[in-house]
């Protein structure tokens, strides 16, 4: 009850005439401490999206169901990639800071309930319900540190947030093989309790006072916009789920339980943008348009977020598929698999913060996300060239940088963009669309790779295993002859080698998409910011003069 009554406090001691805007003046211990809170929520909620990439088969095993297994990733990414601008636009009603801590609770209880179920289905049903709140974390954690940030720190913000995302991706199978193989799957669950609940206390502790936040207008819960919602949701879930339900069996490309989800999806889409169309022309006083039609106007921030969706792809294929192929092809364990994945962090490192230092005092975010796609291409396109043999080709691991830093560099940009290009009305939901779109575009990138193993297994492989021996592949145990090894190998060397080249395909295509970025009149990213507060006290001063405003990011 204690953030309730913070929130009465805070209408009852900070009110605006409606015309003015108070801009955020964090002390800068402040905002750090502040900082820690929403980095561990960040770096949780996107931790537990690959963190069980190296555990399913220990948990198949345990439960006997191997059928159902990929589902325990699959509910996850669902709800997870579904609901960031729902609960963007939730944030918009409830404060930012209430409903971060919502999406803590669901996520804090759902792992516990992950960790102790007894079954498959009530770990499946838990991992859902958990990507919920992994949803909340994600997104309002977008939100708020540009709108928190003090002036002189704004730069960083975009550099942190980056290395946050790359550093869960890279470290979420080495900690989920770490915790697998030295104690329980259950504490890859279990281990969100103490860190979670560490999270969110110094987020509640150090949430700064109504002075030092900026002013924001509070709405209401008849404002959501619930058919936009569910539009969104019902697409983006049914999309991803056809691609990753059909994946692995090629049988199933042809069949309803493919073309039926795929195609309600893509139509959801099309609906989506008619409905946010009607809004914007009939109701856009009334409803709180979960796409505003405005952002889809601005061909800078529609580049910015495909751009962000193509180069999700195929970095989240590399931090799932490479592992893989050094487990099967270069006979590496799971652990050193996702040990070597850190050269990558460190230069996702390094991209993040240097796509935010050339843009500190020039606005360089166009030439930012053109080097982006172009490290990224460069990077699928030379992992190509890896030979399917034993011995790992240390190349590999310098090429897996050009992949990160490109990452970096995007990551970096298009969460700048997501600000500078938007209203101050519609920052929730042009931060909530970019995290979104980059989930949903990883997601696609897991699913391609799946379908792309599947059906080299299929083709090159049926003559050599037996079935039991194909679902078993990876599996510990499982009895090869030399023959039947080395054609294993070279069907994931192959697979490998199609993955990249579909990556530097996609991330070509961002290439010519960053284009769209371009604008010759560019003005630097504070002078965007004090033009779009100045935007924002007049279209106060127009819509009520007198009335008063309360300061709503609580």
């Amino acid at each position: 009850m204690g953030h309730l009554r913070g929130d009465v406090e805070t209408a009852k001691a900070e009110t605006l005439p409606r015309h003015q805007y108070r801009d955020a003046s964090l002390p800068a211990w402040r905002f750090w401490l502040l900082s820690v809170g929403l980095c561990l929520g960040l770096f949780l909620s996107m931790l537990d999206s690959s963190i069980v990439a190296t555990s399913l088969y220990t948990i198949g095993a345990e439960f006997e169901s191997m059928g159902l297994i990929n589902w325990v990733a699959l509910a996850y990414t669902l709800t997870y990639l579904s609901c960031a601008v729902l609960f963007a636009r939730v944030s918009d009603v409830v404060g930012r800071r209430n409903a971060f801590l919502a999406s803590f609770v669901i996520f804090f209880c759902f792992s516990l309930g992950c960790g102790f179920s007894q079954n498959l289905e009530q770990l499946i049903a838990c991992r859902a319900l958990q990507g919920l709140g992994g949803s909340g974390l994600y997104s309002i954690t977008m939100i708020i540190f540009p709108e928190v940030s003090p002036k002189h720190l704004r730069q960083h913000i975009a550099s942190l947030v980056g290395m946050v995302i790359a550093s869960a991706g890279v470290l979420g199978p080495v900690l989920g093989g770490i915790l697998t193989h030295y104690t329980s799957w259950r504490w890859i669950f279990w281990i969100n309790g103490p860190v979670g609940f560490v999270s969110m206390v110094v987020f509640y502790l150090t949430w700064p006072q109504a002075k030092h936040l900026p002013s924001l207008q509070r709405r209401t819960w008849k404002e959501l916009d619930f058919v936009g919602s569910f539009l969104l949701v019902a697409g983006s879930v049914l999309v991803v789920f056809s691609f990753q339900n059909v994946g692995s069996d090629g049988d199933k490309w042809h069949r309803a339980i493919f073309i039926v989800p795929v195609t309600v999806g893509v139509f959801s889409f099309i609906a989506l943008v008619g409905w946010e169309t009607l809004v914007a022309r009939f109701w856009d006083k009334r409803v709180m348009a979960a796409i505003p039609i405005r952002l889809l106007r601005n061909h800078v921030y529609v580049a910015a977020m495909l751009h962000t969706m193509f180069l999700g792809f195929p970095y989240l294929l590399v931090v799932y598929a490479f592992p893989v192929h050094l487990q099967i092809v270069n006979n590496k364990s799971s652990l050193l698999a996702g040990i070597l994945l850190l050269p990558m962090l460190g230069s996702v490192a390094l991209g993040s913060t240097l796509g935010g230092l050339v843009s500190k005092n020039r606005n360089l975010l166009f030439e930012t996300l053109f080097a982006a796609s172009c490290f990224m291409t460069l990077g699928c396109g030379l992992l190509t060239t890896l030979s399917p043999s034993v011995e790992l080709e240390p190349k590999a691991l310098g090429f897996l940088t050009l992949i990160g830093f490109g990452f970096g560099l995007s990551a970096t940009s298009a969460t700048i963009l997501g600000t500078t290009e938007s209203e101050i009305p519609d920052h929730a939901a042009a931060q909530g669309i970019i995290a979104q779109v980059r989930i949903l575009g990883g997601s696609l990138g897991i699913a391609a790779s799946t379908a792309i193993l599947g059906t080299h297994m299929r083709e090159e492989l049926a003559g050599v295993l037996g079935l039991d021996q194909l679902s078993t592949i990876t599996g510990a145990g499982t009895s090869l002859t030399e023959a039947q090894a080395m054609a294993v190998r070279q069907v994931y060397a192959d697979s490998f080698q199609q993955d990249m080249k579909v990556g530097a395909i996609l991330s070509g295509v961002a290439i010519l998409i960053s284009l769209g970025a371009y604008r010759r009149n560019r003005i630097s990213i504070e002078e965007q910011r004090q033009l779009h507060i100045k935007t924002e006290m007049e279209r106060r001063r127009r819509a009520s003069p007198a009335t008063t405003l309360v300061s709503s990011t609580d």
